[in-house]
Parts: C-alpha cells; sequence; structure tokens
C-alpha cells in the first residue's frame, strides 16, 4: 500500500445516479423495506450494545465491530462534540458510533432511498426516550453531486465537520472523486479528520498535499486509514 501527494488532479469522472437532493422523511414507515435484513451493534458509548437492523443491499457492507474499535480508539480524544459527515453512509453504522461516543452533530448522506429511510428510522430509536442532545439528519442524494453543488456554489456553507467518514461501495471509482471534491471544500474544518476505509487491492490513493497520514492498518481485505487536513482555510 503506498500513498502520494498532488494538488489540483484532474481525473475522469464517473457517473454516480440522479442529482435530485431530498431529506428522509421523519414519519417514514418501515413497511417501505425489504423484509430481508442485516444488523449490526452499537460498540460503544450512551447506545452501547443496542442491535440496529439494516436493508441487505448490494455493495452496503457495515463497518465490522473490529475495525469501528480501532477507527474510534484514534478518534477517542476529539469525538466529543464533533460535527461528523458521513458521506457514504450505507448503513449508519460509523455515523451512529460517533454519536454514540459523544459528536452532537452528524449529517449522513445515502443515495439509496431503502437504506436512508432505514437509516432515518434507527436514528429515532435510539434518540427516543435518549438523554443525548445530539442533532442527526439523513440526506438522500448522490453524494458526489451533492459536494459538487456546493464546492461549485462559491457561498459560505451553513456547515463545516470535524470528522468526516469516506466508506464507499468498493470498486466503483467513487473514493477517488470524493478525495478530489473534499480537497479545498468549504465544509471541511482546517484540521478536521477523515477516515477512508478501501479495498486492498486498491494499489495507490493520490491525495490532496494538505491531508496528512496519521493512522493505517489492514485489517483482511480492507485498508482503513485516517487524515488530518492541514491549511484548508
Amino acid at each position: 500500500m503506498s500513498t502520494r501527494a498532488k494538488k489540483n488532479l484532474q481525473r475522469e469522472k464517473i457517473p454516480y445516479g440522479a442529482k435530485k437532493t431530498k431529506q428522509v422523511s421523519v414519519g417514514m414507515k418501515s413497511s417501505n423495506l425489504k423484509a430481508e435484513s442485516g444488523s449490526y451493534r452499537i460498540i460503544g458509548g450512551l447506545w452501547r450494545s443496542r442491535r440496529l437492523n439494516f436493508p441487505v443491499i448490494e455493495g452496503l457492507r457495515p463497518t465490522t465491530d473490529r475495525v469501528r474499535e480501532t477507527v474510534f480508539n484514534w478518534v477517542s480524544s476529539e469525538i466529543h462534540g464533533a460535527h461528523v459527515l458521513d458521506v457514504f453512509s450505507g448503513s449508519g453504522a460509523l455515523g451512529l458510533e460517533a454519536l454514540s461516543r459523544g459528536a452532537t452533530k452528524l449529517t449522513a448522506i445515502e443515495k439509496n432511498k431503502q437504506a436512508a429511510v432505514a437509516l432515518q428510522s434507527n436514528i429515532d430509536l435510539l434518540m427516543q426516550n435518549s438523554k443525548s442532545e445530539s442533532v442527526a439528519k439523513v440526506i438522500q442524494v448522490n453524494a458526489l453531486s451533492y459536494l459538487k453543488a456546493l464546492k461549485s456554489n462559491g457561498s459560505p456553507v451553513s456547515e463545516s465537520y470535524d470528522l468526516i467518514f469516506l466508506d464507499p461501495p468498493f470498486r466503483k471509482g467513487l473514493l477517488e472523486e470524493v478525495i478530489l471534491l473534499l480537497d479545498g471544500h468549504p465544509m471541511v474544518k482546517e484540521d478536521a479528520l477523515i477516515y477512508v476505509e478501501r479495498e486492498k487491492e486498491m494499489a495507490s490513493l493520490i491525495l490532496p498535499e494538505s491531508w496528512s497520514l496519521l493512522k493505517d492498518k489492514v485489517a483482511g481485505q480492507v485498508v482503513y486509514q485516517l487524515f488530518r487536513v492541514r491549511g484548508q482555510c
């Protein structure tokens, strides 16, 4: 595994679905979901050991307990009070783990309607009778189009983030695209942490000069890394 820095990259863009954006309604019923489902558990914090369901969808694979435990050990000193962006949220395992451990805001972006509805349902379930004062929202949207529109707009963004999760479906070229978009993006705070999860077979990953590698591990066929963003502002 190797990483190398390069700025102002030009890469061929790969389409990633529709451009329509909408926030998932809290009132949408779980009866809209297919019966087939998987589950994962939150492993630490306020909702420790809570088990949550997610729909079985091609390409959706929650980050494993082992990897999540390591990742949240890495960010433990900075998770409390953090504003978190989960770009390809899928099952929501990373974002909900962050809320459980003290993050105060979560924005979860998910293209698939079925997964987005399930994630909103899990958020509602966890927030019921909870002592947490965190705020969470799910946005059903093509993540790349959403980030691109905000970056090209030129207007100040209303929200920026301390911790960003990048765990896209494997082997679709999405990780390379989203890294290009986040380079200099106004939603990324200076000194933000960015977590990347990718397939081991990816020979290399071209990174912005402002990203410094802090942590790097391999678990089976998955490489997971933590970066610090410097000098964005």
